[in-house]
């Protein structure tokens, strides 16, 4: 599950991408001005960001070029009303990694952010993680289980990646509220109950080794060793 900074000072169009990108698996966090944006990049751990050109306080070319000399190789991928060959070599020359027009198509803006996602992971990151006969391929997004495949909704494909990334670490709710579906959600809602408990029949149902376990009053943890 990646974490994804959002800078876009328009609610409609900002909440239509939050939205989007949540159904794919994504975290996402929103700043609504350039500076705000800026202060976020420096100060948080983002995966990448969706920075739009035309904001208040602070443009985001300037947003940019103000990262990259603080020295951050953050992935970039600008959006614009703006559409010319110029325009779009302005946001390369201020740093930006990609640059998508508005208006654009969805399913274009989430395979331009995982192909930026893949070519800033490190080799070790692009590596299947596994525990047991359980392994999950982040590239291709398919998980197996002795050597079958399991066909997993987004989001328990990001509990499940949570889980495999922290294997044998008891993992809270909160933790896990926080780090895959984002700050905006009730704590006391049963969805991460749920998604375990789907994640637990496709995964555990039927297999002679469980590996999701509670750990009651603290969390969760996903180890083979229990």
């Amino acid at each position: 599950m990646a974490n994804i900074l959002l800078v876009e000072d328009d609610r409609k169009t900002a909440g239509f991408i939050k939205s989007g990108l949540a159904e794919e698996g994504f975290s996402v966090h929103h700043a609504t001005d350039g500076q705000t944006g800026l202060d976020r990049a420096l100060e948080d751990a983002f995966d990448a960001a969706i920075v739009d050109i035309m904001l208040p306080v602070l443009d985001g070319l300037d947003l940019v070029e103000q990262l990259r000399s603080a020295g951050s190789t953050l992935p970039i991928l600008f959006l614009s009303g703006r559409k010319t060959v110029e325009d779009r070599l302005s946001g390369f020359r201020a740093g930006g990694d990609d640059y998508l027009v508005k208006p654009f198509s969805f399913a274009e803006l989430v395979a331009r952010l995982l192909a930026l996602l893949r070519r800033s992971q490190p080799a070790s990151e692009q590596s299947p993680l596994t525990v047991a006969d359980l392994e999950l391929d982040l590239l291709a997004r398919k998980v197996f289980r002795g050597g079958q495949e399991i066909e997993l909704q987004h989001r328990e494909f990001s509990l499940l990646t949570y889980l495999l990334r922290h294997r044998g670490r008891v993992i809270s709710k909160m933790m896990i509220l926080e780090q895959v579906w984002g700050y905006d959600f009730d704590p006391q809602t049963n969805v991460v109950e749920a998604c375990i408990c789907r994640l637990r029949d496709k995964i555990d149902s039927g297999k002679g080794q469980r590996l999701i376990h509670t750990v009651r009053g603290v969390g969760y943890v996903l180890d083979d060793k229990r």
